[in-house]
């Protein structure tokens, strides 16, 4: 028996999961105003997560040798327990989307580029959107309230209204 949005629950989990990663790696998206609306909820308790987990960083030092057997000191940086387990639940809810080549770019610098990202959108995340929503719930005294919808009008063919969902 099909669920919310028409579909048994792996479906719509999937569209769900296929959506959020989509929005969080390109801003926004277009879709339909039902799955708009599900997908708000969705997307803001992800970020939500990401927000509280990601300066919780844990630096250590490598002792490592050489050659020669000098030993090279080097500081390293690993998430702490706090924000691993964000980031493994936050994986659980997205899929892993692939940093995509620039158009002129060549493939030799799009290696040296993406070489130590293993996770691209769990990178841009944690580096990128969560820092920008913590100052923004620093300044204005809230949480929440991260991705806003613009209904767009019915579609042609079927009707279905449309929608603009983007972070804010």
């Amino acid at each position: 028996m099909p669920g919310k949005m028409g579909r048994t629950t792996e479906q719509r989990l999937a569209i769900l999961r296929n959506q959020a990663s989509q929005l969080l790696w390109y801003g926004r998206i277009e879709t339909t105003a039902a799955r708009a609306k599900e997908l708000k909820s969705y997307v803001e308790k992800l970020i939500t997560k990401a927000i509280n987990s990601y300066d919780d960083v844990v630096e250590f030092e490598i002792v490592a040798k050489d050659k020669k057997g000098k030993e090279i000191k080097t500081t390293s940086i690993k998430d702490g327990p706090k924000k691993l387990a964000a980031r493994r639940a936050i994986m659980a809810k997205t899929y892993d989307l692939q940093e995509i080549k620039a158009f002129n770019e060549k493939k030799s610098d799009y290696k040296k580029r993406t070489e130590q990202v293993q996770h691209p959108l769990m990178e841009k995340l944690f580096n990128e959107i969560a820092p920008k929503y913590a100052q923004r719930k620093e300044e204005l005294g809230q949480g929440g309230g991260y991705t806003r919808v613009y209904l767009l009008g019915e579609r042609r063919g079927d009707g279905a209204e449309k929608a603009i969902i983007e972070l804010v």
